[in-house]
């Protein structure tokens, strides 16, 4: 396409980017003050009717997914593209130029320049120029032309393309939202302990997906501070394929779990009115696990003992912290004691003695991510911040030197760069004075 397109010129211009940029940056302030995807209910009461169904008509609620708002984002990518199409080419051309077929009147004209009296001959003037050059990093080329031998090096030349890797980036980065967007999801799920599930439940719409796998809670432990606060709190997880175990490990907050590209965030826990007692016949070593509802017996048929937990004492928090327990073996008097939640007591039968621990039952609260296009945000991420440090910290300098065909030639030697030319005149300087002293 022409460039004197009008609609082409349209999605190559600068203005458009600018005000895409800006517009992007501005709403995203909105919807970073207002509260996203709650109820029209909750905006109806902070901000009266008439502003909610505004804010209802506009996607405001859930703004980053509105149409609006992506064809805001998908106005930015089509101009990017284009903008690199339209300008690529050109600044391709000044990277691949061939530089030693610039004409010497031109280089005599160039702002950054000197010239001196060589005391040697033509060819060693030639020599002592590429090895001073040389040593500071300028690889010199060289080509006779009618009037003497002409030099050139040149130094970031693929710094012009630092913007385009940004332009690369920030498309990348668009990318890996849309494949996080339409291959991922995000939801929660309650597991109590000893129980597992092979399904999760999206927040938006609560709908369930189908882990392809099963994540069993084996156990849940919390610690609190001396105020009775939780301090922290961690789940043993197990995952199972067709009923292996493939994985084991223990999660807490910012130490997830990640299993086939699923990650397992500990987000919350919930105590429950049932507890989880393990019962160890001390003589013959044989253990059983029972959970066993508040004020209801359970048995362990095989030792002939009936158990269960009479009373409780329970924090405002609905922690409970001591246990009131019942057993018997039928053989003797039932036994009645307290004992503090998650220790443990030692009960002496007539045929053996038992070792009893027990503990609240609770269930782990986990967030469920599933993020394919993450490793493409990190990508562009990482992209991006290579583009803008070499858009604005390098830059192509370029430098030519003419030695005519003559004893005790006059040297020109001249040079330009597309950025930082304050830096360059300084460092132009210096290897001009070294090239004249040595």
């Amino acid at each position: 396409m022409k460039k004197s397109n009008s609609v082409w010129s349209f999605f190559a211009s600068v203005k458009l980017a600018l005000f895409t940029l800006v517009t992007l940056a501005v709403t995203s302030i909105i919807g970073t003050i207002i509260p996203q995807k709650e109820p029209l209910a909750f905006y109806t009461g902070k901000y009266g009717e008439a502003t909610a169904k505004v804010f209802q008509a506009l996607d405001i609620p859930d703004m980053y997914n509105s149409w609006w708002f992506l064809a805001l984002l998908s106005l930015l990518s089509i101009n990017l593209i284009i903008c690199s199409i339209d300008r690529f080419p050109n600044v391709w051309k000044q990277i691949k130029a061939d530089n030693l077929a610039v004409p010497l009147k031109r280089i005599q004209k160039m702002g950054q320049r000197s010239s001196w009296t060589s005391k040697l001959s033509h060819a060693e003037t030639v020599q002592k120029i590429k090895r001073q050059t040389g040593k500071k990093g300028w690889k010199m080329r060289e080509r006779e032309i009618e009037e003497g031998t002409l030099l050139f090096a040149q130094k970031g030349a693929w710094s012009r393309t630092g913007v385009y890797l940004v332009h690369a980036s920030i498309l990348i980065i668009f990318a890996g939202a849309i494949v996080g967007t339409l291959l991922g999801f995000k939801g929660s799920v309650l597991i109590y302990e000893g129980r597992s599930t092979d399904k999760i439940y999206t927040f938006e719409d609560g709908q369930s997906i189908d882990l392809g796998f099963t994540v069993q809670c084996d156990k849940f432990d919390i610690e609190y501070y001396n105020n009775g606060m939780p301090k922290d709190y961690r789940s043993n997880l197990t995952v199972l394929e067709k009923d292996n175990v493939v994985l084991q490990t223990s999660i807490e907050v910012n130490s997830p779990m990640t299993y086939k590209g699923i990650t397992f965030y500990q987000s919350s826990y919930e105590g429950t009115q049932n507890f989880i007692l393990e019962v160890t016949n001390l003589k013959t070593k044989k253990k059983e696990s029972f959970t066993v509802p508040f004020q209801k017996q359970t048995g362990w048929k095989e030792e002939g003992l009936r158990f269960g937990i009479i009373n409780g004492e329970q924090t405002r928090q609905g922690r409970i912290t001591r246990l009131k327990i019942w057993f018997t073996d039928e053989l003797s008097q039932p036994s009645s004691f307290w004992m503090n939640s998650n220790a443990t007591a030692t009960i002496k039968r007539k045929e053996a003695n038992y070792l009893l621990s027990a503990k609240q039952m609770y269930a782990t609260g986990l967030q469920v991510a599933k993020d394919p296009g993450v490793w493409l945000v990190y990508l562009g991420c990482i992209l991006m911040l290579l583009g803008l440090y070499i858009a604005f910290f390098l830059s192509h300098k370029r430098l030519w030197l003419f030695v005519p065909k003559e004893d005790q030639p006059n040297v020109l030697l001249a040079g330009s760069a597309n950025k930082n030319r304050i830096g360059f005149e300084k460092e132009f300087s210096e290897l001009a004075g070294q090239i004249k002293s040595e």
